[in-house]
């Protein structure tokens, strides 16, 4: 009775040992995996990695990772041609079946599915913010964007007649879908009414409508779905075959 005791005993202590062992390892391999990741991509600061499952030392000798999640903050992201870039407030990723090399130098995940968040003020660089002619004095511009509720866009026009300024901006609201895997678009439901005139539409779209391209994400994940949200439009990715390193 006394050794099957002593035995209990020895493999209580060796289950806590290798239980530390193992968040020890864990824990280095996702400073390791965020370095990698970091220097791939060029991130100004190194993100979020959190390595799932238990034990991770089986993981690791089957060179394969059940799940790995990823945080990226303030990401800029590739917007079409002439180098510009869209910045990304938060971009999170949960990644299945990461296949990966010893030192973490390639890491492959099977697929990945996340969301990402841009800011109604970045977006905003891409809407129509200059005063622009609509009908024969009348101009109008964009001036903010904002969450409309279930999951619609607000576009506010601040609109001038014959020189002089609504007091209010017209609230416009709008749809906002992607398109192509890489284009966020965004096009008004109804046309409003700019000083009392009914315009032409095509002239009316020319503001209210506009399209944000977003062509280069980590590891070639892909746009899928978006909403208007109440911190900015929230945006559904996914991906197979997702690079992560190497």
């Amino acid at each position: 009775m006394r050794a099957l005791r002593i035995l209990l005993i020895i493999a209580v202590i060796l289950g806590a040992l290798f239980t530390a062992v193992d968040r020890v390892a864990v824990h280095l391999a996702e400073g390791e995996a965020a370095d990698r990741l970091r220097a791939s991509e060029g991130l100004a600061s190194t993100p979020d990695v959190d390595i799932n499952g238990f034990p991770f030392l089986t993981q690791v000798l089957g060179g394969s990772l059940d799940e790995v999640q990823v945080g990226i903050s303030d990401y800029e992201a590739g917007a079409g041609e002439d180098g510009k870039t869209i910045r990304i407030a938060d971009l999170r990723a949960d990644l299945k079946g990461v296949e990966f090399s010893g030192d973490f130098g390639s890491a492959v995940a099977d697929s990945a599915t996340g969301t990402a968040t841009i800011a109604y003020d970045e977006l905003l660089r891409t809407a129509k913010a200059e005063p622009t002619q609509v009908a024969p004095g009348i101009t109008a511009e964009v001036v903010a964007l904002s969450d409309g509720g279930n999951g619609k866009i607000k576009v506010a026009l601040e609109t001038t007649v014959l020189g002089t300024k609504l007091p209010k901006p017209v609230p416009v609201l709008g749809s906002v879908t992607v398109v192509d895997g890489n284009t966020v678009r965004v096009r008004a439901d109804a046309l409003p009414v700019l000083g009392g005139v009914e315009i032409a539409e095509s002239k009316v779209r020319q503001i209210t409508d506009f399209e944000q391209r977003i062509d280069v994400l980590p590891g070639g994940i892909s746009l899928e779905k978006v909403q208007a949200a109440e911190d900015g439009v929230e945006v559904t990715v996914t991906g197979k075959g997702v690079r992560l390193a190497g």
